[in-house]
């Protein structure tokens, strides 16, 4: 992977990853066959897309019909992982991978906020995202803003001035 460096870009040497397990439960479905092709951030009036839920999750989706936007997390499975340092604009100058929402970190989570179009059983069509056909979907969240915890109110939940 080494031959893909940009200038003043730095990596570091890191252990295949066996330090956590996630499951997989689907699979998302763009336009997109290849990362060149893919938008630099999603755009909530980009083309509709699809996620394909397994089957074994349909009982999740209750109640998700209830919000217009979702954040939908995903596995970006081509990505590097050993960059410290990046090049966003290929012309030497660098930034720490931390500071971007470069696919190219430790651990290649993608995150995007969608508008949800419609839910046909498992499948889901949404606005909004950018990545690569075939993308392993790790989890599916309701707009934080809009949520409403279903759960009784805790101590930190309170704000005290």
């Amino acid at each position: 992977m080494s031959d893909d460096l940009r200038e003043n870009e730095r990596t570091v040497p890191v252990a295949a990853p066996s330090d956590g397990a996630l499951r997989f439960i689907g699979r998302i479905r763009t336009p997109w066959r290849d990362r060149a092709d893919c938008p630099r951030q999603g755009r909530i009036d980009g083309p509709e897309c699809r996620i394909e839920l397994d089957p074994l999750w349909l009982d999740a989706l209750e109640g998700l019909e209830a919000y217009d936007s979702i954040e939908v997390l995903y596995w970006l499975d081509q990505s590097r992982r050993d960059l410290t340092r990046q090049s966003p604009r290929s012309d030497g100058s660098t930034v720490g991978t931390f500071a971007l929402r470069s696919p190219a970190r430790p651990n290649p989570i993608g995150t995007s906020m969608v508008r949800l179009l419609r839910i046909e059983g498992p499948v889901l069509h949404v606005q909004g995202l950018d990545c690569v056909d075939g993308t392993p979907l790790l989890d599916l969240k309701p707009d934080r803003c809009a949520f409403t915890p279903k759960a009784p109110p805790q101590p930190g939940d309170s704000q005290t001035a």
